[in-house]
C-alpha cells in the first residue's frame, strides 16, 4: 500500500508568517498521524525572484519549527526540463496559444470594452478573465509582434483544453476533499464539481521560463507521488485549473483539503509579500515554536519537536 505523501511547498518571495506555519504543521501532523511522508518543496521558478538568502531563512524557520523534509528538499529551478516537457506534451495537443498580449495592452482593450458597454467578465481571483490574443489584437498586430520577436508567454487555450479533456473524464476539473480527520477514508471524502473555464486562457508558461505555477505544482505533485494536497483556501477555486492540467497530462489526482485562512486584524490574509509579522519577527520576540502553533489555533502534539 502506498504512504501516504504530503507536502509543504512555499515560494521564496519573502519570509514565512504564521499563514505559512498553519499549513506546514497540518501537512506535517497529518503525515504523522497516518504513517506517512512529509515533504517540503521550494517553488523557486521565478528566476527573478529567487533570493538564495531567502531560501535559507524559510528552511531556517522551518527547522526552527522542527518541520524537516522527510526526503531531500526539492527545489523547481532544478528541475526546468520535467515543466519543458509536460508544455510540449500541451503544445502536441495544440493547446499552447503563444501569447504577446502585456498588461498594458491588456489594460487597453479592457477600458476600449468597457467603454463599449462590454465588461470582461472576472475570474476567481477577481481579475478580468483573459479570453484570448484576439481580444486584444488583431491577426495582423500579433504576426508583426510575433515575426519581430516579441517576447511571449503561452496561455492554455481553455475551450480546446476541456474539449480534449472531457473524453478522457466527464468533469475533468472536479476534485475530491478530504476529511482532515479521517484523511485515509475514502467514505468521508466530498466531492467538488470544479470550473476549470473561469480561469479563460491562463498563463502556463512564462516569458521568462517555461512554465507556471499551475504547471510546475502539478508536475511536482506526480513526479513525487503527492497523495494528499493540503494548503489555504486561497487556492481552492484554482483547484479546477490544477485538475484539468492532470487530466490532460495523464497524471493522478490527489485528494485535497483546503485549511482556514490566517488573517490580521484588518481580516485580510496575511502575506509576506505586504509585510505581514514573520515567524522570525516572532523567534526574535522570544515565541517558541509551541507559541507559535497556539497563535495558529493548533493544540500541542504530543512527543513533536
Amino acid at each position: 500500500m502506498t504512504r501516504p505523501l504530503f507536502r509543504f511547498a512555499p515560494s521564496p518571495t519573502g519570509r514565512l508568517h504564521a499563514g505559512h506555519a498553519l499549513s506546514a504543521f497540518l501537512n506535517r501532523d497529518l503525515a504523522r498521524a497516518t504513517g506517512g511522508v512529509f515533504l517540503i518543496r521550494i517553488e523557486d521558478i521565478d528566476p527573478t525572484r529567487r533570493d538564495p538568502a531567502v531560501i535559507r531563512a524559510i528552511l531556517d524557520d522551518l527547522a526552527w519549527l522542527g518541520l524537516i523534509s522527510d526526503r531531500p528538499v526539492r527545489f523547481q529551478s532544478a528541475h526546468m526540463d520535467d515543466y519543458a516537457r509536460a508544455l510540449d506534451r500541451l503544445r502536441a495537443f495544440d493547446l499552447v496559444e503563444a501569447s504577446v498580449a502585456t498588461r498594458t495592452r491588456i489594460r487597453a482593450a479592457i477600458a476600449r470594452d468597457a467603454a463599449a458597454g462590454r465588461p470582461w467578465p472576472a475570474d476567481p481571483d477577481g481579475a478580468p478573465r483573459f479570453p484570448g490574443d484576439a481580444a486584444v489584437l488583431t491577426a495582423a498586430e500579433r504576426s508583426r509582434l510575433l515575426a519581430g520577436g516579441e517576447p511571449v508567454a503561452g496561455r492554455l487555450v481553455m475551450e480546446r483544453a476541456l474539449a480534449i479533456a472531457r473524453p478522457q473524464a466527464p468533469s475533468p476539473a472536479d476534485w475530491e476533499e478530504f476529511d482532515p480527520a479521517a484523511p485515509l477514508d475514502p467514505a468521508r471524502r466530498r466531492p467538488v464539481p470544479g470550473d476549470a473555464a473561469a480561469w479563460g486562457h491562463v498563463v502556463i508558461a512564462r516569458k521568462e521560463t517555461p512554465t507556471s505555477y499551475p504547471l510546475s505544482v502539478v508536475v511536482d505533485d506526480a513526479l513525487q507521488g503527492v497523495t494528499h494536497v493540503v494548503r489555504g483556501a486561497d487556492l481552492f477555486a484554482q483547484t479546477a485549473l490544477h485538475r484539468l492540467l492532470q487530466t490532460l497530462l495523464g497524471l493522478p489526482a490527489p485528494v485535497y483539503h483546503h485549511h482556514r485562512l490566517i488573517t490580521g486584524a484588518d481580516g485580510a490574509k496575511l502575506s509576506k509579500s505586504l509585510g505581514s509579522v514573520s515567524l522570525a519577527d516572532l523567534r526574535a520576540g522570544g515565541a517558541t515554536p509551541a507559541d507559535v502553533r497556539r497563535l495558529v489555533g493548533l493544540a500541542e502534539q504530543p512527543g513533536a519537536s
